[in-house]
């Protein structure tokens, strides 16, 4: 008798999981809501009745808890990666010839819709939902399983008894269109603010602390990618079916292409049919089938080379341009902004639009009331493209760029063969102040648990003037628990425990996080690496910052420039004094080499032992300098399978030495 209600339970959980996937993913209900309610409602009985029973997997579970509860980070096990974007034939064309080169052998394209929707991670135990994480800033995100278990077309337990023990999945989380213009609708009875597009409704929804909120939206997803150690098959589409076996909802739209031309046919048939989908798309997704194939072809430092993502020619629509506003970022580039009549394109109601610099506005002719194009550049960011003369308004004012900036009243500025004026005055103009304590806390830099608004709020009260205050705001938490607006012990503590824990980001982060002029994450990394202490840069001049790879004059004068001004060394000062990380560890000290050193090495062909990234890195690590192309100045030629023709012709030409990966790993060990 003790069996009686598990058995139930579990007869009852396995029947509605069947019917979720009859309905959500196949569209062929089997049975009515009426009698899925009913079953539902039964199995909600017996589980309050037999607590003891309780799996997170349960179909019950779909509605969601009243349980509010914060977002924890988690670390990606496969970096989650952005994909190189395409918006003409011709460089689709070029990533296939790409491909054939870098492969040289047989090779098919896999194309899928690529959906506008907040992208995420599943990870399946034994066949269970383990874990549902964001994309976050690519190494890790969001843990957001509470709020994806009530998405009826994701399995929270997977049909069939073939899959891999672990493995992850991934896919895109959607808001059909339907269920967005019926949110909107609500919100606009209600007197609330609406939502841009369907993609920014699906992601503030996908982050709500109620998960009882999330499943009243009505999200949907697509799966696209699997991986894991042991997956069913080497072909990326044929694990695609096999995962809708198992239950994922995947694109009937998917194709498996064997030329260039089918893949154009591709393009052609859904650039007209993606209006007819229920969801947003913008693009095209193309990739390698072979799995192996994908692993020679590896990475770039951003993105995959074995796929792309081609997208759809923008929309235009016309509209009038009403003033132009100006403003200052925090390295003091002062933007011109176009404030437009609103106008609908491509589902989101545009008011502004980027100009870009003095040059793009006379180049455009620029008047008051003139009537522009706009289009959104891959569907996402607006901008004008050109002007209507035939309905020019006579006594519309020219566009003039401003000479003094907008928010602290200094002359600006413009370097000679520069398009950006600047404004020079860093220590008082508010934006550009504000704008580098916003750069400094941000994930990538030192992950401080605190937005724009917040760096608002306490630079306009008074608590901060530069970064280095944030370190001591830990000494006023009541102060500001009782000043500050909507700030509550838990807000508070929670802002004061990421600042203190940002004092183990390590060297090259908190370099990132100075904001010095035109030194990005590469940049500073490489700077680091070559001074392993902040006094070294300190004391570091041109010259001597230019033998550095990658490190030109530009950046050179910039590093050189910052550090010379006294109040960037006080800054730096006083962060040393609160615990930052200034100097590279000595784990990363101890892996580093110069057996390379001075050697410039380009890898060619595929490898067995590392993938080409890896070698990449590992040339690095040891003092050499990788290069993609063959010149005088190569040292060697890293070769693996199927090099080149045309490498090996140049190679054999300029008598540069040719090594394996065996000869390269013993002349490093």
């Amino acid at each position: 008798m003790n069996n009686s209600p598990k058995k139930k339970i579990e007869a009852l959980r396995e029947e509605l999981n069947m019917h979720n996937y009859n309905y959500y993913v196949l569209s062929n209900p089997t049975i009515s809501d009426y009698d899925f309610d009913l079953k539902l409602k039964e199995l909600s009985s017996l589980e309050n009745q037999y607590p003891e029973y309780f799996d997170p997997n349960s179909p019950s579970q779909r509605v969601g808890s009243d349980i509010n509860k914060t977002f924890k980070q988690v670390t990606h096990k496969y970096p989650m990666l952005s994909l190189g974007n395409t918006y003409s034939r011709e460089e689709v064309e070029d990533f296939y010839e790409r491909v054939q080169k870098g492969l040289n052998s047989d090779f098919e394209i896999v194309c899928e819709l690529k959906y506008d929707g907040v992208s995420i991670s599943l990870t399946y135990i034994k066949g269970e939902l383990i874990q549902a994480v964001t994309r976050g800033d690519g190494i890790q995100g969001d843990d957001v399983t509470a709020n994806v278990r009530t998405i009826r077309s994701i399995p929270l337990k997977l049909h069939g008894n073939d899959f891999p023990d672990e493995f992850e999945i991934r896919g895109e989380i959607l808001m059909p269109w339907s269920v967005f213009d019926q949110l909107n609708k609500e919100r606009a009875d209600q007197e609330e603010q609406l939502f841009a597009n369907p993609r920014n409704a699906c992601s503030g929804t996908l982050k709500q602390q109620d998960p009882k909120i999330v499943a009243s939206r009505k999200l949907d997803s697509f799966l696209y990618y699997m991986l894991g150690e042991n997956l069913p098959t080497d072909g990326h589409y044929e694990n695609l079916l096999k995962a809708q076996e198992w239950g994922f909802k995947i694109s009937k739209a998917t194709k498996k292409c064997k030329s260039l031309n089918d893949v154009f046919d591709f393009i052609n048939h859904w650039d007209i049919e993606r209006k007819n989908l229920p969801v947003a798309t913008d693009g095209i997704v193309l990739k390698v089938n072979s799995l192996t194939q994908q692993r020679n072809l590896g990475f770039t430092s951003k993105f995959p080379r074995w796929a792309i993502a081609y997208k759809f020619q923008a929309e235009k629509a016309l509209t009038r341009l009403l003033s132009v506003s100006y403003q200052v970022g925090r390295t003091g580039a002062v933007t011109p902004v176009a404030n437009l009549e609103p106008v609908k394109l491509s589902g989101t109601t545009v008011k502004r639009a980027s100009l870009y610099n003095e040059d793009y506005i006379n180049q455009l002719d620029l008047h008051i009331n003139d009537w522009v194009s706009v289009e959104k550049g891959g569907e996402i960011i607006p901008k004008i493209t050109e002007v209507d003369l035939s309905k020019r308004d006579l006594f519309g004012e020219k566009v003039q760029f401003i000479k003094i900036c907008p928010e602290c009243g200094t002359l600006l500025t413009k370097g000679n063969g520069e398009a950006i004026y600047y404004c020079p005055n860093d220590t008082e103009c508010p934006p550009q102040i504000k704008g580098r304590m916003e750069h400094f806390i941000t994930r990538r830099a030192m992950n401080i648990v605190c937005g724009p608004e917040t760096i608002e709020q306490l630079y306009e009260k008074g608590y901060i003037r530069n970064v280095a205050d944030l370190y001591t705001l830990k000494n006023r938490r009541d102060e500001l628990i009782s000043q500050l607006e909507r700030w509550g012990e838990k807000s508070t503590d929670n802002l004061l425990n990421s600042i203190e824990n940002s004092k183990s980001v390590p060297y090259e982060r908190v370099l990132f996080a100075l904001g010095i002029r035109y030194v990005g994450e590469t940049v500073a990394k490489k700077l680091a690496s070559a001074f392993h202490k902040i006094d070294f840069l300190i004391n570091a001049n041109v010259d001597s910052l230019m033998q550095v790879d990658e490190i030109g004059d530009k950046i050179a004068q910039s590093v050189v420039k910052y550090f010379s001004e006294e109040k960037n060394i006080v800054i730096i000062e006083e962060l040393k004094k609160q615990g930052l990380q200034f100097e590279l560890s000595e784990d990363i000290i101890s892996k580093q080499t110069d057996k390379l050193k001075g050697l410039t090495i380009v890898i060619s062909g595929t490898f067995e032992k590392h993938s080409r990234d890896e070698y990449k890195a590992i040339i690095e690590q040891n003092g050499g300098k990788n290069s993609g192309s063959i010149s005088s100045k190569t040292s060697y030629i890293l070769a693996g399978d199927n090099m080149g023709p045309s490498k090996l012709e140049k190679a054999q030409k300029l008598g540069i030495s040719i090594i394996n990966e065996n000869d390269f790993l013993e002349l490093i060990k």
